[in-house]
């Protein structure tokens, strides 16, 4: 990307636009710091949150016009996107100028004629942008429920809601605190866009590299390293980064190639870059957007949610690690030669400072509580810290420049969903169509958790299909949500439930969007691909059930049930690994044929049962749950001790390191 063109899905565009989106990137960015920092106190500029948000949408939900522009035949209709660029800065700048007022005079209710029609013109272009940034689906859902409160009165039953007039909800989605101007985008003004900018300030600094740098040297010559580094590495990185494809396209071009160069079959090495990439954007501290946005759903601190998903990603990627561990055993697949790998000390000594501000933020988040704060300290300090010690990664004149660019074209895209989204919640809300919905779903389950909760994550992952994660975790949060509490469910548990939910989109056929990308770069079937990150991955499919069960494994709970529960999660999760690559430590590999198939099923029902925290619904408990598992597990283990195949074969499924597919 050169700072005379912008990268857009669409082609590239001339200086002017790259200009006008480092331009908004800066404003928005500074606009943010004087709000967190509470400048106005030295400016004498003081802003209420509503004059805030405008300014802030202001900056944004315009350059979403550039990034994504409009094309006919491969060209550009750029005077009509200049056009409602301008309609959408405009429009909100005059609701941010006459932002007072309209508190004073409620507007919302009682809007003077021009801001009526301004606010329906902002809606139809609100609606565009998300369009634009989020795609078709999350337009349909948009479009179609934004206009719920004009239509609800006709709705029958339980979907029935509070009627309005066009123009009623148009000066409600606009005007009021509660739709365009919601949880998503307050969320995103607050807390979002700070930690969206360290994310991107860790990637121009160099800090992929270092973690890819240290990963192999601590992990690549031990067996089946090559595996190992990409768990480790895309874990670190799909934290920072909060994209899933993007750490896919970028770790993986480096660890996939080094997998099958070590003797992974390319499907395999496919396969885990896409778990673990995906897992990455679950593991604090960073975990992407989604995670701020529940934390102001929920009340609660930014630090609570990355705390509650300390246990289950560590689960995650151990059960990737020990599943890489177990296949390398069973086809024999060494560790990199040491020659090839980087030296650790001269890693350490290239890129100690990343550790040193990670360990800044983290200390900030917890020790004084600045969670607002904490990733512009952060970032400022990497930045000089970059620019002082690193050689490398220094920013030049046009890498600073590419720098804002990226940072202008995330917020653009996150800003132009989340308003889109504030749209629906607004909706739902004003027309009090939540409590009988979740009446409803509650009435449909027949009273049963678990039926709440597996139609709970069967509406997250097709939700997660069409549209961005953010998008179905808020439109769930609201929807869905609030039955599932009612059944008696841990607030916290739930949000997070329908997260990991939202999130298994990215590596589950038929879309899979991680396996996908990852595929491309390994140069396999797409399709395949998809269907062994499923296996390799299985374990996130029942963690969410684990931890809404139990929410011991979000550290809700005593010390002692704490520990018991993830030592017990920890050993299940080892069993179900071993029996998914039919390997078993101290035995070797699970005998072919019938016997074989049996043991590896004894073994992953095992394996689950011993990681499951008990069914307190149920009444059953931990003890119980593992003593269940640990019968199925050592059944198992007779058995493939009693047939062992001593002249197993190291190679796995008949492949290689070099096989096309």
């Amino acid at each position: 990307m050169t700072t005379a063109e912008t990268d857009t899905r669409h082609g590239a565009h001339p200086k002017w636009v790259s200009a006008v989106v480092i331009l908004g990137a800066v404003l928005a960015v500074v606009l943010t710091i004087h709000q967190v920092f509470i400048l106005g106190r030295a400016t004498g500029v003081m802003l209420l949150e509503n004059a805030y948000l405008y300014w802030l949408l202001a900056c944004l939900l315009p350059l979403a016009f550039f990034v994504f522009p409009l094309t006919i035949k491969g060209r550009w209709i750029w005077p009509l996107d200049l056009l409602m660029a301008l309609a959408t800065a405009g429009i909100l700048g005059y609701f941010a100028w006459n932002a007072e007022t309209m508190v004073r005079q409620a507007w919302e209710y009682t809007a003077p004629e021009p801001a009526r029609w301004a606010s329906l013109l902002l809606w139809f272009l609100v609606m565009e942008v998300t369009r634009r940034a989020g795609g078709l689906a999350i337009l349909i859902v948009v479009g179609v429920l934004s206009f719920y409160p004009v239509y609800a009165a006709s709705m029958p039953g339980v979907f029935s809601g509070f009627a309005m007039t066009v123009e009623q909800t148009g000066m409600y989605h606009i005007m009021s605190t509660q739709s365009m101007l919601g949880l998503p985008i307050k969320a995103f003004a607050s807390l979002v866009v700070g930690f969206l900018l360290f994310g991107v300030t860790l990637q121009f600094t160099g800090a992929g590299r270092f973690f890819l740098d240290m990963s192999f040297a601590l992990l690549g010559h031990v067996r089946g390293g090559a595996a190992k580094v990409a768990v480790f590495a895309s874990g670190l990185m799909g934290s920072m980064s909060g994209s899933v494809t993007s750490n896919v396209l970028t770790t993986g071009t480096l660890t996939i190639p080094a997998m099958t160069k070590s003797g992974f079959p390319r499907l395999y090495a496919a396969g885990i870059e896409a778990c673990a990439s995906t897992g990455g954007t679950l593991m604090p501290p960073i975990m992407g957007a989604t995670a701020f946005v529940m934390a102001n759903f929920l009340g609660i601190s930014y630090l609570e949610v990355a705390t509650a998903a300390i246990i289950p990603s560590v689960l995650y990627f151990f059960g990737l690690f020990i599943g890489a561990d177990a296949f390398a055993a069973k086809a024999e697949i060494k560790g990199l030669p040491q020659e090839e790998l980087p030296s650790l000390r001269k890693a350490m000594r290239e890129g100690w400072y990343y550790i040193a501000v990670f360990a800044f933020l983290i200390w900030m988040l917890i020790g004084l509580g600045r969670e607002a704060a904490a990733p512009f300290y952060a970032t400022g300090l990497l930045l000089v810290i970059n620019q002082v010690f690193s050689k490398r990664d220094r920013m030049t004149w046009d890498r600073f420049k590419s720098y804002l660019l990226a940072v202008g074209r995330l917020l653009v895209e996150i800003a132009a969903i989340l308003a889109g989204i504030g749209l629906v919640v607004g909706a739902l809300v004003v027309t009090g169509m939540i409590g009988g919905l979740t009446n409803a779903l509650v009435h449909i389950a027949g009273g049963s958790v678990l039926a709440l909760l597996v139609m709970g994550a069967l509406a997250s992952f097709i939700l997660g299909i069409g549209m961005t994660v953010t998008a179905a975790y808020v439109f769930l949060a609201v929807v869905l949500a609030p039955s599932l509490i009612q059944a008696g469910l841990n607030p916290l548990a739930v949000h997070m439930f329908i997260l990991y939910w939202g999130m298994l989109s990215f590596i589950t056929p038929p879309v899979a969007i991680g396996a996908f990308a990852a595929a491309s770069v390994a140069r396999t079937s797409p399709m395949r691909t998809g269907f062994k990150a499923v296996q390799l991955g299985a374990i996130i499919y029942f963690v969410p059930f684990f931890f809404v069960l139990n929410p011991a494994l979000l550290l809700i709970g005593t010390p002692q049930e704490i520990i018991s529960v993830t030592v017990s999660a920890i050993i299940g999760v080892a069993v179900l690994a071993n029996g998914l690559q039919g390997y078993i430590y101290g035995i070797g590999p699970v005998t072919q044929g019938p016997i074989g198939w049996v043991v590896r099923g004894l073994m992953i029902v095992g394996g689950l049962a011993f990681a499951a925290p008990g069914l307190p619904m149920a009444g059953i408990g931990p003890l119980v749950t593992s003593a269940i598992g640990a019968g199925f597990a050592v059944l198992a283990l007779i058995l493939a001790w009693i047939t062992q195949d001593k002249a197993a074969s190291p190679l796995v499924e008949g492949q290689t390191g070099h096989d096309a597919h």
